[in-house]
C-alpha cells in the first residue's frame, strides 16, 4: 500500500510545476463555473466529472487526496454542458422604471389645471360715474386702482379692468393711440430680452400669444393697451408697462376708439 501511495504521488510530480496551483485550485473550488456559450455550435467538449469530497468522510481531507482514495460515496457530478443548457444566456436584467426628472412636469389625463384666483366681480366691465375733467373719448388710465376709463360724457364712464406694470415698471404720462391690430404679432424688445434671456424672438398672433387679441399702440413707445391669455392677471402689477385687458374688454374697447385718441395714464 505504501509502494502505490509513493507511485502515485510521485505521478503528481511528474505532471510538472504547474500541478500544484491546479490542486490548490481544485482544494479551494465550492461552486461549479458558470460559463456562457451564446453560440451552441462552438460549445467546448464537456470537462471531466468533478469530484467534491463528501461532508461525512472529515478524515480523508477532502480535494485532491479524496479523489485518490475515496470510495465514490458522497460523490456528486453533473455535466458541464448540461448547467450551460438550465441557465439562461444572459443574466435577467432589473425591471426598467422610467423615472421622471424632478424638474419635469406633464399633465396626465385626468389631471386638472393649477388652480388660479377666482376674477374679482369689480373689474368687470361697467358704467361708472365719472366727475373728472376729461371729455368723452378719452382713455384714463387709473395705475393705482387697476381701472381703465372710457370717458362717456354726461359723468359718465365705462371702466374696465386692467394688470399694469410691475414695481419699477409703471409710468405716467400722455400719449395717443398710433396704430391698432387685431391678434398681433409679438417681438419682445431687447431690455426684455436681456431680463427673460428663455422668450421666444419672435410669436406669431393667436390665442397663445401674451399680447391677445387686440392691441392699442401708445405712440411711438413700446407700450400697448392689449388683452392678454392669462386673465387672472388682472387687478395686478404684472406687466412691463402695457396696460393689459381681458380679451372680451379689448375687444369691447378696440371697436369703441380710433387711431388718434388721447390717453392719460395717471
Amino acid at each position: 500500500m505504501k509502494k502505490m501511495y509513493f507511485a502515485l504521488l510521485a505521478s503528481a510530480c511528474w505532471l510538472g510545476p504547474g500541478f500544484p496551483q491546479a490542486v490548490a485550485n481544485e482544494a479551494d473550488f465550492v461552486t461549479d463555473p458558470v460559463v456562457l456559450h451564446p453560440d451552441q455550435s462552438a460549445v467546448p467538449p464537456a470537462p471531466a466529472a468533478v469530484r467534491v469530497a463528501s461532508a461525512d468522510r472529515p478524515n480523508m481531507g477532502g480535494g485532491f487526496i479524496e479523489f485518490l482514495f475515496g470510495d465514490g460515496q458522497g460523490q456528486r457530478y453533473q455535466p458541464q454542458d448540461q448547467l450551460d443548457r438550465q441557465r439562461p444566456l444572459y443574466p435577467q436584467q432589473p425591471s426598467y422604471q422610467p423615472q421622471m426628472m424632478p424638474q419635469q412636469t406633464m399633465q396626465q389625463p385626468g389631471m386638472s389645471e393649477p388652480a388660479r384666483p377666482a376674477f374679482d366681480p369689480k373689474f368687470e366691465k361697467q358704467m361708472v360715474d365719472y366727475n373728472g375733467k376729461e371729455s368723452a373719448g378719452t382713455l384714463v388710465v387709473d395705475t393705482p386702482n387697476k381701472f381703465l376709463y372710457l370717458v362717456q360724457g354726461n359723468g359718465k364712464a365705462l371702466r374696465y379692468g386692467i394688470g399694469v406694470g410691475r414695481p419699477g415698471f409703471t409710468w405716467s404720462g400722455v400719449k395717443t393711440i398710433s396704430a391698432k391690430k387685431e391678434w398681433p404679432d409679438w417681438t419682445p424688445p431687447s431690455e426684455m430680452i436681456a431680463r427673460r434671456p428663455d422668450l421666444p424672438r419672435h410669436m406669431e398672433g393667436g390665442p397663445q400669444n401674451p399680447l391677445g387679441a387686440r392691441a392699442m399702440y401708445l405712440g411711438s413707445t413700446l407700450y400697448r393697451i392689449h388683452g392678454s391669455n392669462e386673465p387672472w392677471t388682472i387687478g395686478t402689477n404684472v406687466s412691463s408697462g402695457c396696460i393689459r385687458m381681458r380679451n372680451e374688454d379689448v375687444i369691447d374697447l378696440y371697436g369703441r376708439v380710433n387711431v388718434g385718441t388721447r390717453v392719460i395714464v395717471i
